[in-house]
């Protein structure tokens, strides 16, 4: 048997825990670590915790994605119709700088919170590699599904995923 002093052992759990907590969130029905991320006016942060209880839409984007603008306006109308029944969308920037996301925002406003992921952390804990990337987590907290890229019809996916969650309690 290998003993390892107190620290160490600490510090290897606690490494441990944090790649567990990195991987199992991007993955099909894996509880969604705290995360917590700064946000467009008239709120200053958003914490995806405060959201359990509702289905929750978490969409990537960037301002120079095409396809990010041909699919924000459906998402919105989306939200919009969805909102009364319990689903809450996010739209997380992944830009450095907010100000090319503002450009954007004001040439294609929507009515869900938008939040800023600068440093990166929102990204790698949901393995985005590719824009737009969209994540759909149910009531509970738990990452049920999600999606990479953008094309005609996708919504059609997203409705389906949006409807079965908000059917279950």
């Amino acid at each position: 048997m290998i003993r390892l002093p107190a620290m160490t052992l600490r510090v290897l759990l606690t490494a441990g825990w944090l790649a567990s907590a990195t991987a199992l969130a991007a993955s099909s029905e894996t509880a969604l670590p705290a995360l917590t991320v700064p946000a467009r006016a008239p709120a200053a942060s958003v914490s995806l915790e405060t959201l359990r209880g509702r289905v929750v839409m978490v969409n990537f984007w960037a301002s120079w994605c095409g396809p990010c603008r041909e699919e924000f306006p459906l998402l919105d109308q989306m939200y919009k119709r969805y909102e009364g029944a319990g689903l809450t969308m996010l739209g997380i920037n992944v830009e450095p700088e907010p100000s090319d996301a503002e450009d954007f925002l004001a040439k294609t406003p929507v009515s869900f919170p938008i939040a800023y992921d600068s440093n990166g952390l929102a990204s790698r804990i949901f393995h985005v590699d590719s824009m737009p990337s969209t994540v759909l987590i149910d009531r509970h907290g738990v990452v049920r599904w999600s999606h990479r890229g953008y094309g005609a019809g996708d919504e059609n996916q997203y409705l389906d995923q949006i409807r079965a969650l908000l059917r279950e309690k």
